[in-house]
């Protein structure tokens, strides 16, 4: 089995995918195709139909844009995550998926999802059972906004600043320390405070104007959590 092989097999078996029936599953990995796309990719647009993809390696962001191009991200997606099944199920979604990192996913053949879920009920209580989680995890994004700490806010805040600037070989978030402390609703010291920490802990490196994210999934893991 080659690594790209054993890269897939990890991610499906980490998904929710392995709680479908094996003839299911079967049939959305046959025909699959993989596609690798680099940091800053558009994967969806605002709109879009999603086909079913699983992230096979890297990361990836999902976020809302306001009229005025503010942005706030709905979902960060980890290897074994599935884009496209809300959409699939409730059509078009308000939303927007881009690459973190350098990406792989494997755009599964879903075809009829009316189809696949009257071909056996554990499919369609399978795919309740995921976007149940779905849900839980966007409450969890709104609850971080409102009750994290300065660092976990700051954390995710800084990610979010660096996956909205053009695509480059790392990701900088453009932003002096009294903007950081605006938008977290701290101040200049504390912030200062959090970010030697990052620093120290090899999650960023900052200048005055700009955070250079080192480590995105390490950062990730530093932004609030229940």
């Amino acid at each position: 089995m080659t690594r790209a092989d054993e890269q897939v097999r990890a991610a499906v078996e980490a998904s929710f995918l392995v709680e479908l029936p094996a003839p299911v599953l079967d049939r959305l990995l046959t025909g699959a195709t993989r596609v690798d796309v680099p940091a800053g990719a558009r994967l969806y647009r605002e709109g879009d139909r999603e086909q079913w993809a699983l992230l096979v390696a890297g990361l990836a962001r999902v976020y809302m844009r306001s009229p005025t191009g503010r942005q706030v991200t709905v979902r960060y997606v980890r290897p074994g995550g599935v884009l496209g099944v809300a959409t699939m199920v409730g059509g078009p979604a308000p939303v927007s998926v881009a690459a973190v990192l350098p990406s792989s996913l494997l755009m599964l053949a879903s075809g009829d999802v009316g189809q696949l879920v009257e071909s056996d009920p554990r499919t369609g209580w399978a795919l309740v059972r995921e976007l149940d989680r779905r849900l839980y995890e966007t409450l969890e994004e709104l609850a971080g906004n409102a009750f994290g700490t300065v660092k976990q806010r700051l954390a995710r805040h800084l990610l979010d600043l660096a996956v909205a600037s053009p695509p480059a070989p790392r990701l900088i978030a453009h932003v002096t320390h009294q903007e950081l402390a605006d938008a977290t609703g701290s101040v200049r010291e504390v912030v200062q405070r959090v970010l030697r920490e990052l620093s120290r802990d090899g999650l960023v490196a900052t200048t005055p104007t700009s955070v250079v994210v080192r480590d995105p999934d390490g950062l990730l893991a530093a932004a609030w959590r229940r």
